[in-house]
């Protein structure tokens, strides 16, 4: 039954606009940073309308699901297992561990990359983006395990601040003509300068703004209270100024590396980003790009530690009881983190994708960003199948601008996929 409770007054800023912010600093960091780095590099300013179009798809998506859970105190996962069957848990499952694989390691192997060029004490950078991999990966755990939400929310907003202004700073003074700019943003095209410029395109779109971490949202909206219809609006506004920030910044990194051409290895392509700068605009600038680097992947291994659990979790919850019961969505969050399946699946997140970390770094944000967008369609159908129903969300349904939205999500990544079969 859909939940018309009314809004009540959040406390702290953080209450406001703290779950937008998380989405933007869970999905910029791994996306943003890495995808739109080596699309920059291989593909040029031409594709910022992708960054623009993947952020947008991402706001109503999330919007979405928003408006599911407010309506009926479940999250998506419960929607789609209670709804439409078991049988669409059971073949997430396996997504969802396949997922936490490449993503996992896609961070690992980002920090490790930012922090060798922060502090240069290995001559080989593979060799340096495993040992400050794994180190990051075991900080995450451990702020994860000590601080729980309240501390975790503090961390990143910070992480999201610095992240901001110093990458920002970096583009706008690598900025192109206001012409090459405006063409980039407003006529879609795709190069194809190296022979993969659907790939890598798809790959952008993926990566801006996450993919699975956008079901995130909800048990992060749970953790600050938020249930009930009255809510929806500053959801809303939460939402569109976390999006907002998402384009901004990715639009920002497509543009840093523009700037660089990135080597055939591609773990170094944050040195060369950093060495660019310095030789460019200067060693300062450089100093700052790599500072809100560091803010951002960090920050988004840290929220993929935090909440990706929560998915985990809840899912196995739902596919193994054979009753659930009516829990208000705060409590059934906490009931949530104090679980043993919760501990350890974080544990293995932490752990298990270790061993990517001897993957190439740039065919593992590729791979990361293509599976992450094989999501987004299976996440449009559930979200057109649950909110078109007046009889599960009341007048919180789909309107006609909503579903022509989705259905252009569906035609557009089946029109990128025959594009690519047929390349």
């Amino acid at each position: 039954m859909p939940n018309d409770s009314s809004e009540k007054t959040p406390k702290g800023w953080l209450s406001i606009i703290g779950p937008g912010l998380l989405i933007a600093a869970t999905g910029v960091g791994a996306g943003d940073l890495a995808s739109a780095g080596f699309a920059g590099s291989q593909l040029g300013t031409a594709v910022l309308w992708a960054v623009v179009l993947g952020a947008f798809f991402k706001f109503v998506m999330t919007e979405g699901l928003t408006r599911w859970q407010l309506a009926t105190d479940q999250t998506l996962l419960e929607g789609v297992t209670t709804k439409l069957g078991k049988y669409v848990g059971w073949i997430f499952l396996p997504y969802l561990l396949l997922w936490s694989f490449f993503v996992g390691s896609a961070l690992m192997s980002a920090c490790g990359v930012t922090l060798h060029a922060i502090i240069p004490i290995f001559e080989d950078a593979n060799h340096a983006k495993v040992v400050f991999g794994i180190l990051s990966s075991l900080l995450g755990m451990a702020l994860v395990f000590i601080g729980g939400f309240r501390l975790f929310e503090k961390v990143m907003s910070v992480c999201i601040a610095v992240m901001f202004i110093t990458v920002i700073v970096s583009a706008a003074l690598m900025v192109p003509s206001l012409g090459q700019l405006l063409s980039g943003l407003l006529i879609p095209r795709i190069p194809d300068i190296t022979g993969s410029g659907i790939a890598w395109t798809i790959a952008l779109i993926g990566g801006v703004g996450g993919t699975v971490t956008i079901l995130c949202y909800g048990y992060w909206i749970a953790e600050e209270g938020r249930a009930g219809m009255g809510f929806l609006k500053l959801s809303r506004i939460d939402l569109g100024i976390g999006y907002f920030m998402t384009a901004l910044f990715g639009i920002a990194m497509v543009i840093i590396g523009s700037g660089v051409k990135a080597g055939g290895g591609g773990a170094g392509l944050i040195v060369e980003i950093a060495a660019s700068l310095k030789l460019n605009i200067g060693p300062t600038i450089s100093w700052v790009f790599l500072i809100g680097a560091l803010g951002a992947v960090f920050s988004s291994l840290l929220g993929v530690w935090q909440s990706v659990p929560y998915l985990f979790s809840d899912l196995c919850r739902l596919l193994m009881s054979k009753e659930q019961v009516a829990l208000d969505p705060h409590e059934k969050v906490k009931t949530i983190t104090s679980t043993k399946t919760y501990q350890y699946y974080l544990i293995g997140i932490s752990l298990i994708p270790m061993l990517g970390l001897f993957i190439q770094f740039k065919e593992l944000q590729k791979l990361y960003g293509i599976v992450g967008a094989a999501f987004l369609p299976l996440l449009t159908v559930a979200l057109l199948l649950l909110n078109s129903r007046e009889k599960w969300v009341g007048t919180a349904k789909n309107r006609p601008v909503t579903i022509a939205v989705l259905v252009s999500v569906l035609g557009f990544f089946g029109w990128m996929a025959w594009k690519q079969w047929v390349s």
